[in-house]
């Protein structure tokens, strides 16, 4: 037992984490020396790759000098905050990873609150310490200021600190020493960090705080074992959330090793293991070895703040591309997400075919809606709505979130008006040589959709990151999108001839020689009401050869929105239609005369 150690990584976004753990498995000697090894292999699914960010919290473990360390790898968005929370039962020490040039930022913060709630040992590590604007000795000051703010206890205080470089792969406990290695972080590790604390029960208990799936074994149900034992062909006990007792025999038993999960026999507390045999688990559940056991406790997850509506696709080309087009279908898909990611809760509605998703932010359904793509899917998804809650003199309250923006001194007051128009309160502002941090309070939903304003209004170098708050009263109406839409009045095949008139009036959002339906968005009008157009017009031929025959037409690139910034972009009336191969933009109602019928109703409150 005193030769385990669990811990997790934590940190804001792109500071270095999956970086670090690739070069704690390779110089712990976790691969041959000749084996082929992926940059970042934490990231396994393709969006994290495609996108350099981690979105699921990944397990690992290797061997050192007779140690064995099981390690997890979280993700540093707010977004997928759930992730972390749930990690933090699991482990007993975190390495609190944070950028030399950078310092800690909005979700260092909120990593680090959890941390030190849920009473595990941190380690401070400072990566990226070779870059040429480093500055480790004011990154550590601001660390120590942060943990004084989040009341940290004295030994929460008396951190152990590591400078390091993860992409170099050296560490070193003080920034004079030569070192060609991570040697020093690995002995901080066994030094620092605790072994497991065991129960003192002589029983099985474990808490399941993270699930995997095999098509061979069903589902895997990963925790650490707090007490007792636990081998293959056991007879143990599930205590659902609801209360339930289920009994089943464990069928198979893994332990990690590098990347992989390697099969065992039995497993002892302290370890982290996967066990299969339960087909109904879920995270935060107890197992244990009898039905009258009581279950473990686990983290409270922070509450979702925004909601949307994912749709079974209605449109005249639905069916065209995806392979799992029916309710049915999106059901079982939303139901089986909702079992391995603790922070989204999705409910069925009024309307057949339409499911309503609580999550805490946008990018989190972007993610999942592309996912879902992916996987031959096809649905629309509303605009995001926050979450509003009575107080108990029944007045409305609203989420409020800490805003913190860093950009450039020439964009400060374009930014700084787009806050305001937001409703957000600037309570901080930093000027550094060439950039401003600024500090803001702002509604959740002044944030939908801010992102893409920043990267418009500062080309694309601002830099956002942002913090639940609390719920504070209503701060009263905002502006919607103040550019109407270019709505096609019939459906065809769209031609140069016809766009070439329409992109006088705005933007074009599509080409020439698209399939086009009617009531589908082809554009952006220039002014604040939308505009019906006829994107399928073709030149009248005549037998008469005219003057401006055979002269180019010039068409702008039209433009192609991601999903999240096509998520962000419409307005309460409008869906974004997503398939395997295409998005779309389109009305909610398609036909021109009932959607000018209906149009006061859509006004939502």
């Amino acid at each position: 037992m005193e030769k385990i150690r669990n811990i997790a990584i934590i940190a804001h976004v792109d500071h270095g984490k999956t970086t670090l753990v690739d070069q704690l498995l390779r110089q712990s000697g976790t691969f041959r020396s000749n084996q082929k090894v992926e940059e970042r292999m934490m990231d396994s699914m393709d969006l994290e790759r495609e996108k350099g960010i981690t979105i699921r919290a990944k397990n690992a473990a290797f061997q050192w000098n007779g140690y064995r360390v099981n390690i997890v790898d979280t993700p540093g968005h707010a977004d997928f905050g759930g992730e972390v929370e749930r990690i933090m039962k699991m482990v007993d020490g975190v390495l609190l990873v944070v950028d030399a040039h950078d310092g800690p930022q909005a979700q260092t913060r909120f990593v680090l609150r959890k941390a030190l709630e849920n009473k595990v040992k941190p380690i401070v590590v400072i990566n990226k310490v070779d870059r040429e604007n480093a500055r480790p000795h004011k990154v550590l000051d601001m660390i120590f200021d942060l943990f004084v703010e989040l009341k940290a206890n004295d030994e929460q205080l008396d951190f152990p600190i590591v400078y390091a470089s993860a992409k170099n792969g050296f560490a070193m406990r003080e920034l004079h020493e030569n070192s060609e290695d991570m040697t020093p972080l690995f002995e901080t590790i066994i030094k620092y960090v605790p072994a497991p604390t065991i129960s003192s029960e002589p029983y099985l208990q474990m808490l399941v705080s993270n699930l995997d799936y095999s098509d061979y074994l069903g589902r895997i149900a990963l925790g650490r074992i707090v007490s007792g034992r636990v081998a293959v062909d056991d007879s143990i006990v599930c205590i659902h959330r609801d209360g339930r007792r289920e009994r089943a025999k464990v069928t198979a038993l893994f332990t990690f090793s590098g990347m992989g999960q390697v099969e065992t026999k039995h497993a002892s507390a302290g370890e982290i293991v996967g066990l299969t045999g339960f087909e109904e688990v879920y995270i935060g559940e107890t197992l244990t070895d009898r039905e009258e056991r009581t279950p473990l406790q686990f983290v409270d997850i922070d509450p979702p703040t925004i909601r949307m509506r994912i749709l079974v696709n209605d449109s005249p080309f639905a069916g065209r591309e995806g392979k799992f087009v029916t309710a049915r279908h999106v059901r079982e898909r939303l139901i089986r997400e909702t079992r391995g990611n603790v922070s989204l809760q999705v409910n069925d509605t009024e309307a057949a075919g339409a499911f309503e998703i609580n999550a805490r932010g946008e990018m989190q359904i972007a993610i999942l809606v592309e996912q879902m793509r992916r996987e031959g899917y096809e649905v629309m998804v509303s605009r995001p709505e926050v979450i509003f809650q009575r107080a108990e003199d029944g007045s409305l309250l609203e989420p409020i979130e800490n805003l913190y923006v860093e950009v450039p001194n020439d964009n400060l007051g374009d930014v700084l008006q787009s806050m305001a128009a937001r409703k957000g309160e600037i309570v901080g502002m930093d000027h550094h040589a060439t950039r401003v941090f600024v500090e803001a309070i702002i509604p959740t939903r002044g944030l939908i959709g801010f992102e893409s304003d920043l990267v418009n209004l500062t080309r694309g170098e601002g830099i956002m990151s942002h913090l639940f708050r609390e719920y504070a009263p209503f701060k009263g109406e905002l502006e919607g999108r103040n550019r109407g839409v270019m709505v096609s009045m019939e459906p065809g095949i769209s031609t140069a001839y016809a766009l070439n008139n329409i992109q006088a009036r705005g933007k074009l959002f599509v080409g020439p020689q698209e399939e086009i339906y009617a009531g589908m968005i082809v554009g952006e009008n220039a002014r604040p009401e939308d505009l019906p157009v006829n994107p399928c017009k073709a030149k009248h031929l005549t037998n008469m050869r005219s003057q401006g025959d055979g002269k180019g037409i010039q068409l702008e690139a039209p433009l192609r929105m991601t999903l999240e910034r096509a998520i962000e972009y419409i307005s309460a009336d409008e869906y974004v239609e997503a398939t395997p191969k295409s998005l779309r933009l389109r009305k909610r109602i398609l036909d021109a005369t009932a959607r000018k019928r209906a149009a006061p109703a859509l006004v939502t409150p």
